[in-house]
């Protein structure tokens, strides 16, 4: 049998430019835009990201999957339909992926399938809002997160796990799985709308030349997988621990009440932090996303000088 060679990728041209000279590219997830926030801010957070993301040297490359192929870098004009159009982008997390290929889907990539796609292609840092973990409650429900970052070579930027999570069980997983967590100016896990979890990280660093050496160190020398950078939410977006907790509490019992789970439960509970809090909790997931993409921009543009 003769086996047929294709691809499904299409990167765009700017991207495909800067890779192929050996420059600064930050992939960015488009979940975030179909799925996380309501439009137009999830529009108005995806054109900030990629602004922040140039402002910092670096090229932007959002990815989704658009018509069973794999979109690495939208234009605006994508942005846009993705943004407004977000139903009907699936939810798709890396072992999904083959499925909305073979079947020409629309889907919007989480922070397994943009990880794995991003290295697929060379990019080598990830800017998102928060990553995926272990779900509160003893059901066992663990993002796939969590193991693609353990085999895929890049570095997320995020501002620690989501703080629905269980957080001290998914520090602990990311141990096991042997993720190399991060903390840039931090020596706690952050908690994605609060700067401090109480929960005591082993690595720090201060600057993104020290950070760009550890991840060309693990990748180059030593053929390891993802870096997790904790890089916590500014202190002026941050909210009060004590209102978001709360706020994270009645969501939970919302959630355990309509007997929502697996892939439904986080956008689920994000939007109702976001009617809790009065609209709290999308500024301040906007300002760490738009924090992360600052800082992936000075990692990317680090890599390349070391």
């Amino acid at each position: 049998m003769v086996r047929r060679v294709t691809t499904s990728f299409d990167v765009a041209p700017e991207v495909a430019a800067t890779l192929a000279a050996g420059g600064a590219v930050v992939a960015l997830e488009s979940t975030i835009v179909a799925h996380g926030l309501p439009y137009p801010d999830n529009l108005a957070l995806a054109r900030e990201l990629e602004v922040a993301v140039r402002a910092g040297g670096a090229t932007p490359a959002t990815i989704a999957v658009v018509a069973g192929r794999v979109r690495i870098g939208l234009p605006d004009d994508a942005l846009a339909e993705l943004a407004e159009h977000g139903a009907r982008f699936a939810k798709t997390g890396a072992a999904d992926l083959a499925v909305h290929l073979a079947r020409g889907g629309d889907a919007a990539t989480t922070v397994s399938a943009t990880a794995v796609l991003a290295a697929r292609v060379g990019i080598r840092v990830f800017a998102t809002g928060g990553l995926g973990g272990v779900h509160r409650g003893g059901l066992g429900d663990v993002s796939h997160d969590l193991p693609a970052l353990a085999r895929t070579p890049i570095a997320v930027i995020s501002a620690g796990a989501k703080a629905i999570l269980d957080l001290p069980r998914t520090l602990e997983l990311l141990e096991t799985l042997g993720v190399l967590v991060i903390g840039f100016g931090t020596d706690e896990l952050p908690a994605f709308y609060t700067r401090s979890s109480g929960l005591r990280l082993d690595h720090r660093v201060d600057d993104v030349t020290a950070l760009a050496a550890i991840c060309r160190a693990r990748w180059d020398e030593l053929g390891q997988g993802g870096v997790l950078v904790c890089n916590p939410i500014p202190v002026a977006a941050a909210l009060d621990t004590a209102t978001i907790d709360a706020a994270i509490a009645s969501a939970i019992a919302l959630a355990d009440a309509d007997a929502v789970s697996g892939k439904r439960l986080t956008p689920y509970l994000l939007a109702r932090l976001a009617g809790t809090t009065g609209g709290a909790a999308v500024t301040a997931n906007r300002a760490l996303a738009r924090h992360n993409a600052t800082l992936g921009a000075a990692l990317a543009v680090a890599l390349t000088r070391s």
